[in-house]
């Protein structure tokens, strides 16, 4: 019990902001001498910072408590399709650094390789002591990766080492920090809620556009991972095409879609995937083409997700700029105006606030929430 309380006091924290004792003692429920002993603990332990005295009208001044930015710090690995990226954040989840490797195809000796060498590297930004402190590691990545093969131009036999391969526990192996395994749209689902900056409701529906479209959901304020931690694997929702046939929203609504109409055009196919190019600028016609497609695809999911669970906002967020993310949200908003929804009231549609981060942010998350926050 009295775990799950410091992590009730932490996580109230990190969605409020600084709060005196008196309002922790409200929010939590707790008893005003029991918050007084978890917050001289925490703050004990580096966990914690006085902030400013406020100053009220009667009365002594109140001291807010507010998180420490290094009561710990945590890595995130998200493993993709066409690259790997190393993440290093403190307890508030500023990035410190990071490293990013790019290829055509992930191999498990090449994910290793490039973890060992890219911990060591972020790791040596941090003091001896600030090392102590390193509280654990995160991986993001597609659940099910030597499925998808096929669909990014790769023999099967190139990537069917993953079905046999335990990631997780190699790593693990190389280090005495803990290290947590999420699936890569849920885990960019947990870093929006835990880190981002946009207002949300107690429930809603995360979309992430990445080489391929994923997803999470959020329920009564925290992350559901679902039965199998698969939750909001959308990639899967049937969608029906302009012409009648059925198409996954994978191939629909993804950048491998921007990518192959970018090779279509005869421009650079690699730019679909960089995040610094704003190609709803330098390219306007190609991704309204892709848009065609793409928009109203997740409209129908949005649609079939709002018949099931009431969802009041879904957040779109990807690895892209985050002018462009706006267009994308501004598009599928229309989209879903467009659409027949007699019986689901309309979310609202709102762009998310880590972008390209959002992955690895995630990945930082899962190790920050198993270790410190009350997930559920």
């Amino acid at each position: 019990m009295r775990e799950r309380n410091e992590r009730l006091v932490l996580t109230i924290l990190r969605r409020s902001g600084p709060l005196p004792k008196a309002e922790l003692a409200r929010r939590t429920g707790l008893s005003a001498q029991t918050v007084s002993v978890i917050i001289r603990d925490l703050e004990a332990r580096g966990l914690l910072d006085k902030g400013q005295k406020l100053r009220g009208k009667v009365g002594q001044p109140s001291v807010p408590m507010q998180l420490s930015p290094n009561g710990a710090f945590f890595l995130g690995l998200k493993v993709g399709r066409r690259s790997a990226e190393l993440i290093l954040v403190n307890f508030v989840g500023k990035e410190l650094g990071h490293i990013t490797k790019t290829y055509n195809f992930p191999t498990p000796p090449q994910t290793l390789a490039f973890v060992r060498g890219a911990v060591q590297e972020l790791c040596a930004t941090l003091s001896a002591a600030e090392q102590k402190r390193l509280a654990g590691l995160g991986i993001a990545t597609p659940y099910f990766l030597w499925e998808w093969a096929s669909v990014i131009g790769v023999a099967p036999q190139e990537m069917a080492a993953w079905k046999d391969f335990d990631l997780q526990a190699e790593i693990d192996s190389l280090y005495d920090f803990p290290v947590f395994l999420g699936n890569d749209g849920t885990s960019a689902c947990g870093a929006e809620l835990t880190f981002g900056t946009v207002e949300t409701p107690p429930d809603f529906l995360y979309i992430y556009i990445g080489y391929f479209v994923g997803g999470g959901i959020v329920m009564n304020g925290a992350l559901y991972p679902g039965r199998l931690g698969n939750a909001g694997a959308i990639g899967t929702f049937p969608v029906a095409n302009a012409d009648g046939s059925i198409s996954q929203l994978v191939d629909t609504a993804s950048l491998i879609g921007l990518e192959r109409k970018l090779a279509q055009h005869q421009g650079d196919p690699t730019l679909a995937l960089d995040p610094s190019v704003e190609l709803h600028l330098s390219a306007p016609s190609i991704v309204d083409h892709w848009l065609d497609e793409a928009a109203p695809s997740l409209a129908q999911l949005i649609i079939g997700a709002c018949s099931i669970i009431d969802f009041a906002t879904v957040v779109i967020d990807g690895n892209m700029p985050k002018s462009m993310c706006d267009v994308v949200a501004s598009r599928v908003s229309k989209a879903l105006g467009d659409m027949p929804n007699s019986g689901v009231l309309e979310p609202d549609i709102i762009a998310g606030s880590l972008g390209p981060r959002a992955r690895a942010l995630g990945a930082a998350s899962l190790a920050l929430s198993k270790k410190f926050m009350l997930e559920s």
